[in-house]
């Protein structure tokens, strides 16, 4: 069986929000699935997506492949992750 993690799209018409999920290549778009690990919402400005990076990497080790997209959410969220975890660490050893 080979895995992917892909969005999920959700939403009405005209508003759209995806689910970034782990899934069979064989299942549908918006069909079954193995694993929700994160959130899209590409009409919000800014900071538009969550996702839980040690699950990636978890399904990334076990040989899943991101789609395009995916691929580039999860490089947006290492960048605005890495900055985040070098500032909690003085402060952590500052108190």
């Amino acid at each position: 069986m080979s895995v992917s993690i892909r969005l999920r799209r959700e939403g009405t018409t005209n508003s759209p929000y995806y689910k970034v999920v782990v899934a069979d290549n064989r299942s549908p778009r918006d069909g079954k699935f193995i694993e929700i690990i994160g959130t899209y919402d590409p009409k919000k400005q800014g900071h538009n997506s969550t996702l839980k990076l040690d699950r990636i990497d978890h399904w990334i080790s076990k040989g899943a492949q991101p789609s395009y997209t995916v691929r580039s959410l999860i490089k947006k969220n290492r960048k605005t992750a890495a900055p985040a975890a070098a500032e909690a660490v003085p402060a952590a050893a500052g108190s």
